[in-house]
């Protein structure tokens, strides 16, 4: 089954495609499709229903859309769903490194560093058959970065259980820990349900 991912992040679909293993992911921009939406919700699931409807009336294929973030206690649930626009202001983009750096800054002097890196994922078959998961990794924000791989926050991102930030775990070990993994891996058992309903 051939699966558009509402995204234009090049990293997110890598991750998704290893997670969704078996099934071909498409990104709207590969086929010349013009996908932005505006993400207006006020929950990530929200977000991630309005990417999914959004793509799904152009391509009228099985969509897969996700919409995460980082929630973080000591400062009340931010950046939560604008963890990829965080710091940013008159429509200039800071990099990964300077939004984990401003969160950083944001969180010294605080005691609380507790945080999740939550995730909704939502698989949009037909108008009228749609898959909600929502799932969530707990951890907290460590005081400086550590690690080379993953993208984003992932240098500031203690994972519960490992005493490693995201960025210093390989990428089974980070697909076995992570809010999307942990969601993708459902997302997959109902996608393998769907398929095997067809034969």
């Amino acid at each position: 089954m051939k699966l558009y991912f509402a995204s234009g992040n090049a990293h997110k679909k890598e991750e998704m495609a290893r997670l969704l293993g078996g099934f071909e992911l498409t990104l709207p921009k590969e086929e010349g499709i013009s996908f932005d939406p505006i993400e207006d919700g006020s929950t990530f699931i929200e977000n991630a229903l309005i990417k999914a409807r959004s793509l799904y009336e152009i391509v009228k294929k099985p969509v897969v859309a996700d919409d995460s973030g980082l929630v973080c206690d000591g400062l009340d649930g931010a950046p939560g769903i604008h963890t990829a626009r965080y710091g940013c202001s008159d429509g200039v983009k800071l990099t990964s490194a300077e939004q984990y750096t401003l969160l950083l800054k944001e969180l010294e002097g605080k005691a609380n560093r507790k945080a999740r890196f939550v995730c909704a994922l939502v698989l949009m078959l037909s108008h009228d058959r749609i898959y909600i998961i929502e799932e969530c990794v707990e951890g907290e924000i460590a005081p400086s970065p550590r690690g080379i791989e993953g993208f984003g926050y992932d240098p500031v991102f203690l994972v519960e259980d490992t005493g490693k930030t995201a960025a210093e775990l390989s990428a089974d070990q980070k697909d076995e820990h992570s809010h999307r993994g942990r969601a993708a891996r459902k997302i997959k058992m109902l996608l393998e349900e769907v398929t095997s309903e067809k034969k």
